[in-house]
């Protein structure tokens, strides 16, 4: 029989240690995204993959906000942050330091996310959008690639913090299967 594990046997960082691990390389921008819960559980993925950095861009929210605690149960605490008004701006600057920059859309010549080659010696940043209107075509088109999470069925599109959890995992599966 398989017996459920208390918090206390998961053997998880404390928020001190976290900010002193050593991170995945990947960065997550969020552009536009409406959503307080989702941007609480894109903050929750980050915590989990110890990601380097979110970024929060345009009318994107920021903590502190009980909705964004709600669905972050602390990650806010744990994962670093910060609010950029113009996405197309840090997408410029992020290029030119060596970051490969990937938007999370559907769009001409996307490439499969299971067909996705990481780059071990690279930092990935992914672009996640607006729950209407995705990523903007601007910072679609200033990005290296164009990443697509392929779909079976009858939606168009997944909820962006699923979206987020779903590439982030498989980046950070290509990125240790390296090491």
């Amino acid at each position: 029989m398989n017996r459920k594990l208390e918090n206390s046997e998961l053997d998880r960082l404390d928020v001190d240690s976290f900010k002193g691990a050593e991170k995945s390389p990947i960065i997550i921008i969020l552009d536009n995204v409406r959503s307080l819960n989702n941007i609480g559980s894109v903050f929750r993925t980050a915590d989990a993959f110890l990601i380097q950095k979110i970024y929060l861009c345009g009318i994107t929210a920021t903590p502190p906000h009980k909705d964004i605690r709600k669905t972050a149960l602390g990650a806010t605490e744990s994962v670093d942050w910060e609010y950029r008004k113009d996405t197309l701006e840090l997408v410029e600057e992020l290029k030119a330091e060596g970051v490969e920059v990937a938007s999370v859309e559907q769009a001409e010549n996307a490439v499969m996310l299971n067909d996705y080659q990481v780059d071990s010696e690279k930092t990935v940043a992914l672009i996640f959008g607006n729950e209407v209107k995705g990523v903007s075509q601007d910072v679609v088109s200033a990005s290296d690639t164009v990443l697509e999470i392929p779909q079976f069925g009858t939606k168009h599109s997944l909820n962006i913090s699923v979206s987020a959890g779903v590439v982030v995992w498989d980046i950070w599966c290509k990125q240790n299967a390296q090491k």
